[in-house]
């Protein structure tokens, strides 16, 4: 089995939920969009392959906006028809922050500016713990999707929601996939000076991550366990266009 992780930037490795996936048998597999060295100008030229060669997708998180077009470059109009070739064809969908974004957009939904920043730790209400837990779970995003026609929102908090389901897709707005290194590695990637901008400590912040990481580390695999177990073998769905 195959599984293949879209990461669109370069310090966003594929953490405990590669990890969840590999203690299932998959092949995990990387496919890089923007690399280091246009991490500035991310407007490149990416080959995204046929997506019915893969038994699942995990479209990664992302620095940039879903509909920031003029920034991206045309890799993201082609990134949102891929997940929706992918989810017409029955292949599982595990959408995280961005690439939840994503998946909403390319599924007749759309991305918005969220009224407030979520960065940190935070809980979600949810409607079933058993796919989603409570938390807590690492927030870093100041968008927020309108989820697509015929998707059942699972969580939410008072600032936005934090995952829906759809046919074999499964997308979510935190990142379960976070540890301290990869954290490091945002923060000196122009992330502490977002993060100060916003008025949040930047040591405390590292400090609670620190903390939280092994049961941070459980429920990333977890996760993964309860989307294998209930939302990928789920029946899938026709055409979700948009309109």
């Amino acid at each position: 089995m195959r599984v293949l992780f879209i990461q669109h930037d370069h310090v966003s490795p594929v953490g405990a939920i590669g990890d969840g996936f590999a203690a299932h048998g998959f092949d995990v597999e990387e496919l890089l969009v923007v690399p280091e060295d246009r991490f500035h100008d991310p407007a490149v030229s990416v080959a995204f392959p046929d997506p019915e060669q893969f038994d699942a997708l995990v479209p990664m998180g992302a620095p940039w906006s879903v509909y920031d077009h003029a920034t991206i470059g045309a890799w993201v109009l082609e990134e949102l028809t891929f997940l929706r070739r992918a989810h017409e064809s029955g292949v599982p969908i595990l959408g995280i922050c961005f690439g939840g974004q994503a998946v909403a957009a390319a599924l007749g939904g759309s991305v918005v500016r969220a009224e407030q920043s979520e960065i940190g730790w935070y809980s979600v209400d949810t409607d079933d713990a058993d796919l989603v837990d409570a938390g807590p779970w690492f927030e870093w995003h100041h968008d927020r999707w309108v989820a697509p026609p015929g998707a059942r929102v699972l969580a939410r908090t008072p600032a936005a929601e934090q995952a829906f389901v759809v046919g074999r897709t499964l997308a979510v707005q935190f990142h379960p996939e976070l540890t301290p290194t990869m954290l490091d590695g945002w923060l000196a990637n122009g992330g502490r000076q977002y993060i100060e901008a916003q008025g949040l400590d930047v040591e405390e912040l590292r400090t609670r991550t620190a903390r939280e990481a092994p049961a941070a580390e459980e429920r990333a695999r977890a996760l993964v366990d309860a989307f294998l177990a209930r939302v990928a073998t789920a029946p899938p769905v026709g055409s979700a266009r948009p309109a």
